[in-house]
């Protein structure tokens, strides 16, 4: 059985939201429902993920230094200094 859904937006959203369906060659509707369905599998098992995600990143070894260093070298080669 399908329902109904109503969702109230502002001009601008809607227009932003519409082209952004049209780009993709659908409508509307079609647009919301696959963004409805992809933020719902985004849900199931994000925290497994975020944890898998640090877990492979802590294997690699990348050059760092303090964060007040970092800042200082960017802006640095902003010519911000």
């Amino acid at each position: 059985m399908s329902k109904r859904l109503q969702v109230l937006l502002d001009e601008q959203e809607y227009v932003e939201f519409q082209g952004i369906a049209r780009k993709q060659r659908m409508t509307l509707a079609e647009w919301v429902r696959q963004a409805l369905r992809e933020a719902k599998s985004g849900q199931t098992g994000t925290m497994e993920a975020k944890l898998r995600v640090i877990a492979e990143a802590s294997r690699y070894r990348f050059p760092s230094a303090d964060i007040e260093v970092m800042l200082d070298e960017i802006d640095a080669g902003r010519g911000l200094d």
